[in-house]
């Protein structure tokens, strides 16, 4: 695997686990809502997939920049 690719697929991970954070968080602070588990893991995968997605795709441009 490549460095790029394992980069990507570890930022798809904290996207994840940030919603989910997010999500207990607002379940603590404001109560249950009337969202089933199954919606909110296909949320949550669909963040993890975006935040993998973008990683891999602007990458080049954050390292040619200098700023990693």
């Amino acid at each position: 695997m490549t460095p790029r690719r394992k980069s990507s697929l570890l930022w798809g991970v904290v996207g994840v686990l940030a919603f989910l954070v997010l999500v207990q968080g607002y379940r603590l602070a404001v109560g249950p809502f009337d969202v089933s588990v199954v919606a909110i893991g296909g949320v949550t995968l669909l963040v993890g997939a975006t935040a993998a997605g973008l990683t891999h795709a602007l990458a080049p441009r954050i390292h040619g920049n200098g700023r990693s």
